[in-house]
């Protein structure tokens, strides 16, 4: 025996709720927020009582982020000069709120000077490894070291907040 015939009215349901299914499972792959592993950093610790006393927070692990003024290509790693600023629930740079101070960090290996340029905002996990005393503007300046183990670089926001759909394999939105 034949099964009846299905009517296209039976089987809209189904395929919605596949395309729906499907639309939802892309989105949770497309999260933009990175994952840091924040056990043991230290939330307390600013970069200007990092500068002011360096002993007291050295090896401690923090977790700072902010807007890129200068990154620096070394022999063996790449220092960014940040301008801190206090961090979001998605570990973005809040820069509504008030600087924190500056920091360098420092990552082993190459970062593309492009990508990292001024202007762009990064976090930045790591150790604190002490101060390093430099210059802004005339003005003497002691950064704290920021020995960053993982570094974020967001994208960057266009003026306007809009929604788009991208469809193909998956729904992306901007």
């Amino acid at each position: 025996m034949r099964s009846p015939p299905t009517s296209p009215t039976s089987t809209t349901p189904r395929r919605w709720a596949v395309l729906c299914t499907s639309a939802l499972l892309s989105l949770a792959g497309c999260a933009t927020t990175p994952a840091f592993d924040t056990q043991g950093v230290d939330r307390g610790i600013t970069p200007s009582a990092a500068a002011d006393n360096p002993q007291a927070v050295r090896g401690k692990r923090v977790l700072w982020g902010g807007v890129i003024i200068d990154t620096t290509n070394l022999e063996h790693s790449t220092q960014i000069e940040l301008l801190a600023y206090p961090l979001d629930s998605e570990e973005r740079p809040q820069l509504a709120a008030k600087p924190l101070g500056r920091v360098l960090v420092e990552k082993a290996g190459y970062l593309e000077p492009v990508d990292y340029a001024q202007g762009r905002q990064i976090t930045a996990l790591g150790t604190l490894d002490g101060t390093q005393a430099g210059r802004v503007g005339q003005s003497d300046y002691t950064y704290p070291v920021l020995r960053a183990k993982q570094v974020h670089l967001w994208q960057q926001r266009s003026g306007a907040t809009r929604t788009h759909f991208n469809f193909g394999i998956g729904v992306i939105f901007h």
